[in-house]
């Protein structure tokens, strides 16, 4: 049901991040194309990787989990930031995040790392009701910020001083 995603997985992760953006209403923001994607699982220096999640029937990929490492200083060890986690609608229900979530678990369990951390949107309330009944806790006393485009190549130009 959950196996590590391969070169020739590429054009099917491209298909469902672009599925995961427009679920989150932000289609026209996901702009990466498969050239980048497979450079940054398979490339020369892989710092992402991807789990695939598949149809216990078919075969067919209907979800997917992109990850990278991340690195707690209080720690001192790694731990794994969740970019997304994805479940195609009609594959929804029958453990496919779970499964993910669990062999990330796995991952960072016999790694290990001290962490196993995403985001979600405020509004997705039937996740937050997932996540949460798997024992995942809010960090609400953290808010994250972000620089992108314009303000980030802004800042990139400012003396130092």
């Amino acid at each position: 049901m959950i196996r590590p995603a391969a070169p020739a997985d590429v054009p099917t992760l491209h298909a469902l991040i672009r599925e995961l953006a427009d679920y989150e209403k932000a289609l026209p923001e996901a702009k990466a194309t498969e050239r980048q994607l497979h450079d940054a699982l398979f490339g020369d220096h892989p710092a992402t990787h991807a789990l695939i999640a598949t149809d216990d029937t078919t075969g067919e990929p209907v979800g997917y989990a992109i990850w990278f490492l991340n690195f707690s200083t209080w720690r001192g060890v790694h731990g794994i930031y969740l970019e997304d986690l994805y479940v195609r609608p009609t594959a929804r229900g029958a453990g496919h995040g779970k499964a993910l979530l669990t062999e990330l678990a796995r991952i960072c369990v016999d790694r290990g790392y001290a962490r196993l951390e995403w985001a979600v949107l405020n509004w997705n309330t039937p996740s937050i009701a997932f996540y949460e009944s798997l024992g995942a806790r809010p960090q609400n006393e953290w808010t994250v910020y972000r620089l992108t485009d314009e303000a980030l190549a802004n800042l990139s130009r400012m003396p130092p001083h």
